[in-house]
């Protein structure tokens, strides 16, 4: 079971106000890898993270084709390294849509001045550490 809750839920919450960003890992179709940073991560749910996607660059491109991603998220002063492994899900109006964006930094809002972003929500299945721990997994 997924439980993105307490000290975990706080520190991805507040990962941009703390210095850190999360990085989105995700594969085209054929396989070629991209990373991207990004200070718009959130705890959407218990099990989702959410992201603004504004640039709708290549990252956007590989969700389209390959829903596959991993969230990287490294705090050196705690001594955290968690990766999220899950399926994205894309939103371009809509509830969700407009929860992702209500709960995106300010910072990042201020480079999408139009609100031409996208939400992103991915749903966990695994919760490893840097070693491959698996932290926490989804049942089925």
């Amino acid at each position: 079971m997924i439980s993105i809750e307490g000290e975990m839920r706080e520190l991805l919450n507040n990962a941009l106000d703390d210095g850190f960003y999360c990085y989105v890992g995700t594969a085209s179709r054929d396989g070629r890898p991209q990373i991207s940073m990004r200070g718009s991560l959130s705890v959407y749910d218990g099990e989702t993270l959410a992201f603004w996607e504004r640039s709708r660059r290549s990252s956007l491109d590989n969700v389209n084709e390959n829903p596959h991603v991993v969230i990287f998220y490294r705090n050196p002063d705690k001594r955290f390294n968690w990766r999220f492994h899950g399926t994205a899900t894309l939103h371009e109006s809509g509830e969700v849509r407009d929860r992702v964006m209500a709960q995106t930094p300010q910072p990042e809002l201020d480079r999408d001045p139009e609100r031409t972003g996208i939400a992103v929500l991915i749903k966990i299945d695994t919760i490893t550490s840097l070693s491959g721990e698996v932290l926490q997994q989804r049942e089925g």
